[in-house]
């Protein structure tokens, strides 16, 4: 199925000095924006406190986050929790408080709000728990990208490995930056959006690679600047129905799914967006330079012969 039908090759690779020059200056400045201002990391990966409240009726979240707001106890959040009348509330660490302080304070003032609220749980998530959690999100990306190297260089070919991994790690450095530079709390939701989208990416590269090895085997006398032309413009129709459907259900989640899905969908939105950038614009151009032929994707043909050396043609 095509929506947009393009009846001449849009010529990509003639731009591509300039769109990775582009793509390089994004990328050096979500680095910078990382090593000077670092990730503004959640209660998830602090530490903190964990405070699971049920309610006889379903919860109010904007009336939840109201009256903890009211507490100055700094960054929260408030989020469904198994069915509609519980609700999880994770709070940072605070000086000199005790776990137990701080949620009978946030308890006071629940109940003062509605009496039916009621404690069900508390739990101290301490720094060592925290760190852990970051370290073992960041062996999770690690193994995610070896992954995919190992993937593609098994069903392609190297240089398509190499080149998927630069530009699907682009995505996730580039997230990192957007979050580092605007300091939207980083947690556990955000991580998952994070290893969703090197997933979603991997797929765009993979349908635009095996296009390219398709048309080495039908555009025998094309140069393979034309080759990469021809297999990006023919997945371009793909590529906006595909990524269009997806955003239109993360932008939802992005307007109605309030506090707890924001930055997740905020995440998902950074991602699709230069996934398809990275993997028109980034993957292709990379494998054109480390010099790909149609002898590295299709395996020449082999002449028999018959029993009096005739060649015979499969």
């Amino acid at each position: 199925m095509e929506f947009f039908r393009f009846t001449r090759d849009i010529p990509f690779m003639r731009h591509a000095l300039i769109f990775n020059v582009i793509s390089a200056v994004t990328f050096l400045l979500a680095v910078v924006f990382l090593a000077t201002k670092g990730l503004n990391l959640g209660v998830d990966f602090r530490g903190g406190t964990v405070v699971e409240v049920a309610y006889a009726h379903p919860v109010d979240f904007n009336r939840v986050r109201t009256s903890i707001d009211k507490l100055n106890l700094g960054e929260f959040s408030v989020q469904s929790f198994g069915t509609t009348t519980n609700a999880l509330i994770r709070l940072p660490l605070k000086e000199g408080v005790s776990s137990a302080q701080l949620s009978d304070r946030v308890m006071r003032t629940l109940k003062a709000d509605d009496p039916s609220a009621t404690q069900q749980r508390v739990e101290f998530v301490g720094p060592q728990v925290g760190k852990e959690l970051f370290e073992n999100g960041a062996l999770a990306l690690l193994l995610v990208s070896l992954g995919i190297v190992g993937y593609l260089a098994m069903r392609f070919e190297w240089r398509f490995a190499v080149a998927a991994i630069i530009a699907n790690l682009h995505d996730v450095v580039i997230i990192l930056g957007f979050f580092a530079l605007f300091q939207w709390e980083f947690s556990l939701p955000v991580l998952a959006a994070v290893l969703a989208v090197l997933g979603y990416s991997v797929n765009e590269s993979v349908v635009i690679a095996d296009r390219i090895r398709e048309n080495f085997r039908k555009m025998r006398k094309a140069t393979v600047t034309h080759v990469i032309d021809n297999a990006i413009t023919r997945t371009i129709s793909r590529t906006i129905i595909t990524h269009g459907s997806t955003q239109l259900m993360v932008t939802s989640m992005l307007i109605f799914g309030g506090e707890t899905l924001h930055y997740f969908a905020l995440a998902l939105t950074i991602g699709i967006l230069f996934g398809i950038y990275s993997s028109v614009l980034v993957m292709a151009p990379l494998v054109m330079w480390m010099g790909v032929s149609r002898e590295d994707l299709v395996k020449p043909e082999r002449k028999r012969t018959g029993p009096e050396g005739e060649k015979i043609l499969p």
